[in-house]
């Protein structure tokens, strides 16, 4: 079974909870559920100018262990299921710190993207579904930052990359650490990382022993350029 899955949160910290949850699930016939759930922390303000969940939408909602969409994983919770997700890693650590700890293949679409498009500019879900023109022959009700608009997306993007790739080979890419020549973000937004390695040594080595939450391809990457070029 395939299990499009995208999840939307209270925040980013360890701290924040799920609020939602889609699942597109492809397995002897389609299956689609969306759940909005309460985990007892309450939506912050930012958190509802992305999402548009309030804390009035989810008053009355379940925890997360009594919604369908937990009870449908716990179901598929198997070897041979595959989850597909963009940073899905972000939806399972997520997950797990509800209780629901995944036994099945993963596939990340967003570390997918990176290895077999490396020339892209720029890698999230909603830059992707232009850039790679997956919003030829969606449906009309695609909203982004919504759980089950961003699963939907996610399919699509999974679709283009079969194109490209076999499954199998998914799955050993979402597990394989990307090196990246382009800075994504910060004050070199858009530069090649071995550029700026050479050009700015201090700053690079800096970044690896004092951002704690370092995205784990970015620190590989930075540590590749500063060997390379030693």
């Amino acid at each position: 079974m395939l299990i499009f899955l995208d999840i939307e949160t209270t925040g980013l910290e360890s701290i924040d909870k799920i609020l939602s949850i889609g699942i597109i699930a492809i397995g002897d016939e389609e299956k689609i559920i969306f759940n909005l759930v309460n985990e007892g922390k309450k939506v912050p303000s930012l958190a509802s100018s992305i999402n548009h969940i309030t804390n009035e939408m989810i008053k009355e909602k379940p925890i997360l262990k009594d919604s369908q969409a937990y009870k449908f994983l716990e179901e598929h919770n198997e070897s041979e299921s595959v989850i597909i997700g963009h940073n899905v890693k972000f939806d399972l650590n997520k997950l797990a710190e509800a209780g629901f700890f995944w036994h099945g293949k993963v596939i990340d679409t967003l570390r997918v993207t990176k290895h077999l498009i490396p020339e892209c500019e720029f890698y999230s879900l909603q830059f992707l579904r232009y850039e790679l023109k997956l919003y030829r022959g969606e449906d009309t009700n695609i909203v982004p930052h919504n759980a089950l608009s961003d699963a939907k997306v996610v399919k699509s993007l999974f679709n283009y990359l079969q194109d490209i790739s076999s499954l199998e080979n998914m799955i050993v890419l979402s597990n394989k650490k990307v090196l990246l020549q382009k800075f994504e973000f910060g004050k070199y937004k858009g530069k090649y990382i071995e550029d700026i390695v050479i050009n700015d040594r201090r700053y690079i080595e800096w970044m690896i022993g004092n951002i704690t939450d370092l995205d784990e391809d970015l620190g590989y990457s930075l540590k590749y350029y500063l060997d390379e070029t030693r």
